[in-house]
């Protein structure tokens, strides 16, 4: 088994930091063993994390802060050690940008190839060494692994380590915490995270354990960890019970949506991909675009026109690796606009190497077979071509020849794949003689938002009307049509 490690500088980041939902949990109960007086590991690390303290603000936010005087000025509040394991050489660079995003300072890293993980610490005894060496040393105070890690290996990591561990699960869901607006993505981040911690709820009580030694004895301690879970059981049930009648008005939405049957194209693809700017570029909405992972949380639906008919265009939350699966699961409502679209989108980020782009491609499409939408038809599009050079645009031409190149932010092919989504559409349309009375006034207004290419004449009969129609809304003017209508163009 090779190994290898390596320490990196400091890197400056924004003060903010993870949400109290992980490390206030790790700190609170370090406090509580600390109050204990015991000179358990989990007391002596409370001497270090007991610095880590939840304070609300006025506004009614959590945020940790450090409560230790003598805090060197310029110094990040929260400094990250990085560790990872797996048979390959593990790249921690997206890791990096997630705490980047967290606003975490990134102050070294160790990594370790082997063919599994340790069933208990994750890392090998003498990496845990090392690890504890060069931590301290890069005056680091969270761990953070790349993988999700077991509960159990979670609490033998801290034991060993004496400094709170956290993991790629938790950091992807206090990041999504951060970024949630709405009260729909609210109540989906609180579930995933209600999931996620259920399992790990330990420690809060254990100074009380001594009290209950065996039968009749059963000490409060014990019996509070359990109400705490009986407790996010309850909260986990509501919130289950408020998702699903947030679903069913997405649904009524939805309804009317398609009783209109405006075709509607998703944009999906790796976060940071673009997709934001590509939806502010196709139909200028008035969507914030920030240059961070996972800024946009909730599905945004406009309206925009394509070749002179209506369609609709949905900007979804964007996919990574190792997504978790909690998140996956409480987001059921907001990814339905993904499997009920007719044409996804799939942007892609181009200017990354090829290598690392297919990497990105293939964990969307597994993600999109996960929800259900693997049969959806694909349009790929390879955003950011104006930060790739020309080998590599000849590049991506040869590799993916059925892909629409642009660049979002420049305006670049944007025309293009307007015409590329329209012709998917029209492609499902049937060419439609129409002869509509003056009377069907409603009708007509409705054929100019619903159907493609249209021509219209004034007759003495009425308005004569050329057009393509889809196969569902062709049937419903079926008795205003001059001939029996066309299969096809």
């Amino acid at each position: 088994m090779s190994i290898n490690s390596s320490a990196r500088a400091p890197i400056r980041l924004p003060s903010s930091s993870l949400t109290g939902s992980t490390l206030a949990r790790r700190a609170a109960e370090c406090r509580s063993s600390a109050a204990s007086g015991s000179n358990s590991p989990r007391a002596r690390r409370a001497l270090y994390t007991a610095e880590f303290v939840q304070e609300r603000n006025r506004h009614g936010r959590s945020s940790a802060q450090r409560a230790a005087a003598g805090e060197r000025e310029g110094r990040a509040k929260q400094r990250a050690f990085c560790i990872a394991a797996s048979p390959e050489e593990p790249d921690l660079q997206e890791l990096y940008e997630l705490l980047e995003t967290a606003g975490v300072a990134v102050v070294g890293e160790v990594t370790q190839r082997r063919d599994t993980v340790h069933p208990n610490t994750y890392l090998g005894s003498g990496k845990l060494e090392e690890v504890a060496v060069m931590a301290k040393a890069a005056d680091a105070n969270v761990i953070v692994c790349d993988d999700e890690l077991t509960p159990r290996q979670e609490r033998n990591l801290e034991a060993e380590l004496k400094i709170p561990v956290v993991d790629r699960t938790a950091v992807i869901l206090d990041i999504f915490a951060g970024h949630a607006h709405t009260a729909d993505g609210k109540l989906q981040v609180e579930l995933a995270q209600l999931e996620y911690n259920l399992a790990r709820m330990r420690g809060l009580w254990t100074h009380l354990e001594r009290l209950g030694g065996g039968i009749g004895t059963r000490g409060p301690g014990e019996s509070q960890i359990e109400t705490d879970r009986r407790l996010a059981r309850d909260r986990i049930s509501a919130l289950r019970k408020r998702l699903k009648a947030v679903g069913e008005s997405r649904q009524t939405m939805r309804a009317e949506r398609e009783r209109t049957k405006l075709p509607m194209f998703a944009l999906a693809g790796y976060t940071n991909a673009g997709k934001s700017t590509l939806m502010a570029a196709l139909t200028g909405a008035d969507v914030e675009i920030r240059d961070r992972l996972f800024h946009t949380l909730d599905p945004t639906t406009r309206v925009m026109e394509l070749g002179g008919r209506t369609v609709l265009a949905t900007d979804t939350v964007g996919f990574i690796r190792k997504l978790p699966h909690q998140l996956v699961k409480a987001f059921g409502a907001t990814l339905e606009e993904t499997r009920r679209a007719d044409l996804i989108v799939h942007v892609v980020d181009a200017s990354v190497p090829e290598e690392l782009m297919a990497e990105m491609l293939s964990t969307v499409e597994m993600t999109l077979e996960e929800i259900g939408a693997g049969d959806q038809p694909r349009l790929l599009v390879c955003n950011k071509i104006d930060q790739a050079d020309e080998d590599r645009i000849t590049q991506l031409r040869r590799l993916h020849p059925g892909a629409v190149l642009i660049s979002a932010l420049e305006g670049i092919g944007v025309d293009e794949l307007c015409q590329r989504i329209e012709a998917v559409f029209i492609s499902d349309m049937r060419a439609v003689d129409l002869l509509l009375p003056f009377s069907a006034g409603a009708e007509l207004a409705e054929l100019h938002t619903l159907a493609a290419q249209i021509e219209r004449e004034e007759t003495a009969e009425g308005v004569r009307v050329h057009a393509m129609l889809s196969s569902d809304v062709a049937e419903r003017y079926e008795r205003f049509a001059v001939a029996p209508l066309a299969g096809g163009r």
